[in-house]
């Protein structure tokens, strides 16, 4: 399940950077789910 939210999250990011809309609310996402990454895989 989570891998599938890095994997959409990551086509948004493409999508975002090509098309240049929404570009860095979707780096902000990717920011967040990374640190909840990380804290899941930690805890």
């Amino acid at each position: 399940m989570l891998e599938l939210l890095i994997i959409i999250l990551l086509i948004l990011w493409l999508l975002g950077y090509f098309g240049r809309r929404g570009g860095n609310l979707i780096h902000i996402l990717l920011i967040l789910i990374l640190i909840l990454l990380v804290i899941r895989l930690l805890g």
